[in-house]
């Protein structure tokens, strides 16, 4: 007899599929970013387009504001300042930016699993989305920023 899992054990597997476990999809958002060089990671296919780099710090951000509602921490924790899309800073190195995304990761994962059940119906926005509206939209958040690694990986490729 199998066991059926609950809501918290399925939001916990759709995040880890979408961020570093294997899934039937694909490449998820910690593969597309295997590999990449600072160089990389730092290239654009246009002026005022994002590169690698912004994505992954931008998804570090929304892992962090998503655990920050379910939370219900204050705002401006964020080890980076601004939000969203955040101008480059050499001072950040490629790698603490790989690691920061990891660690919101694992934050938000935390965060997810010591949520009730019960605290998944209830309403974090002033619109009344649930918290399990946000962490299946982080989740395909990651998935989406994944997709368009990928596509930035292809045209660098031929931009060269």
């Amino acid at each position: 007899m199998t066991s059926v899992a609950t809501p918290i054990e399925l939001l916990l597997a759709l995040l880890d599929e979408a961020y570093d476990r294997q899934s039937w999809h694909g490449t998820n958002l910690r593969g597309s970013l295997r590999g990449i060089t600072a160089a990389q990671a730092d290239w654009r296919p246009a002026p005022r387009r994002h590169s690698v780099r912004d994505i992954a710090l931008h998804a570090a951000y929304w892992k962090y504001a998503v655990r920050r509602r379910l939370t219900r921490d204050p705002r401006g924790s964020f080890a980076v300042k601004g939000s969203n899309w955040f101008p480059r800073d050499p001072a950040r190195t490629w790698a603490h930016e790989l690691a920061l995304l990891g660690l919101e990761h694992k934050s938000l994962r935390a965060a997810v699993a010591a949520l009730a059940p019960a605290d998944l119906d209830r309403p974090l926005l002033r619109n009344g989305r649930t918290a399990g509206y946000l962490v299946r939209g982080i989740a395909a958040h990651d998935l989406y920023h994944a997709g368009q690694i990928q596509l930035l990986k292809r045209l660098q490729k031929r931009s060269r």
